[in-house]
């Protein structure tokens, strides 16, 4: 299974990015799927996910102005971000609950992170 992350970027304070982390590879469902990001310096923390029936979760620090979805038929993942602060900056990487086959275990796998940077 492979996640592949992508549209992070450089972009004025108040401005907007889009992500996606498509997966691929061998894949029976995915459960949860998440971003999470790591600025320089500190330790990688929740941005915010999203259930397989939808539901979602965001740290406090984004609510409001980060938008989490899916599209199941595609197998991806998007993370909506408004009203971008400086403390945004960081490496997003997105994450996935995947089951390769009926039967096997959920394991989790990591996109190779994507840069956003946010200007004042």
């Amino acid at each position: 299974v492979q996640l592949q992350a992508s549209g992070g970027g450089l972009v004025q304070a108040g401005g907007s990015l889009r992500l996606s982390c498509a997966a691929s590879g061998r894949i029976f469902s995915i459960a949860d799927m998440g971003w999470y990001r790591q600025a320089p310096g500190k330790q990688r923390e929740l941005v915010a996910t999203i259930g397989s029936g939808l539901n979602t979760n965001y740290a406090d620090s984004v609510k409001g102005r980060f938008t989490i979805s899916r599209d199941n038929a595609k197998n991806t993942v998007y993370l909506q971000m408004n009203s971008l602060k400086p403390d945004d900056l960081g490496i997003y990487y997105c994450n996935a609950d995947v089951r390769r086959q009926r039967y096997e275990n959920w394991g989790r796998y990591w996109g190779q992170g994507t840069q956003v940077t946010v200007s004042s």
